[in-house]
């Protein structure tokens, strides 16, 4: 089933604060539109998000991205108190179009491609995060001029830490045009799994970066598109076992990742100027 939202039309975010669960009213498996975040400030219980089950402890932090089912399951005896702010993805993420490439919604895709939607905060992260909760109620009910403006840099903030602590080594990503963290890891992957089927969407996801974001600070930095990289690294290795085993150039190009033979020698030829079997002859 979906869960409905009563909100104010022009401010699409909703809040829960310090409600604890009741094992009778709570909703069966259902799923919504808007992202939601849930923090645990004490109690306990169960909460099934996609294909995972997690037990609830104090200071959990939950993501929850639009349209996953999801289930609380709260223990009888006692049941999990949370604060909790829904809210839509577009209207968050549309302030800050065109600023640069960072996305308040990345926390969610990374959470989503890595099946794990649980973060463990330590206190200080604790407490700030209960002071941004309190902070955007505090605005809810006040209503003064600019609430709404007021609630959405609040829930900002709060996306913005937890994307940082989701991916600690940006805050150390120097400004002066100079390689990046992610990337040096991501080269580091790529190396590591070169001969797996490696996406460009996974790639993204570890870096905690979008992909068109993660394909054109590849490209600056590299020279090469991400997928043309990977196959002149193939290449590279296939020359060094043509050059030093006895393999033959199917069984090399099937060992290099390459799936076809033909795709092989085209790309090959493409990086390498000329045939497998020259450059073989010619060593």
């Amino acid at each position: 089933m979906r869960k409905q939202f009563a909100s104010d039309g022009a401010l699409p975010i909703s809040l829960e604060l310090n409600s604890t669960k009741n094992p009778q009213a709570e909703l069966p498996d259902h799923l919504h539109d808007w992202h939601e975040i849930i923090y645990v400030h004490g109690g306990a219980g169960t909460l099934f998000i996609n294909h995972t089950f997690y037990e609830m402890r104090t200071g959990d932090l939950y993501l929850i991205p639009g349209n996953t089912i999801h289930k609380t399951l709260p223990h009888p005896d006692a049941p999990p108190t949370t604060s909790v702010v829904f809210f839509s993805g577009p209207f968050v993420q549309a302030s800050a179009a065109g600023i640069g490439s960072f996305s308040f919604l990345q926390c969610f895709d990374t959470a989503r491609a890595n099946r794990s939607y649980k973060l463990e905060l330590l206190p200080e992260e604790r407490q700030r995060l209960e002071q941004l909760f309190a902070g955007m109620q505090e605005e809810l009910d006040a209503r003064e001029p600019g609430f709404m403006q007021a609630i959405l840099l609040l829930l900002q903030t709060m996306l913005l830490h937890t994307n940082r602590k989701l991916n600690p080594g940006n805050r150390k990503q120097p400004h002066d045009g100079s390689r990046p963290v992610w990337l040096q890891n991501a080269l580091n992957e790529i190396d590591a799994h070169l001969l797996h089927h490696l996406k460009l969407t996974t790639l993204a996801a570890h870096a905690s970066v979008s992909p068109s974001y993660f394909s054109r600070l590849f490209k600056q930095h590299t020279g090469l598109g991400v997928t043309e990289y990977i196959v002149a690294k193939r290449i590279m290795h296939a020359k060094e076992l043509l050059a030093g085993t006895d393999g033959t150039v199917a069984e090399i190009a099937a060992s290099c990742g390459f799936e076809s033979l033909p795709h092989f020698y085209r790309m090959f030829k493409k990086v390498a100027g000329n045939t497998p079997a020259h450059y073989k002859r010619s060593q």
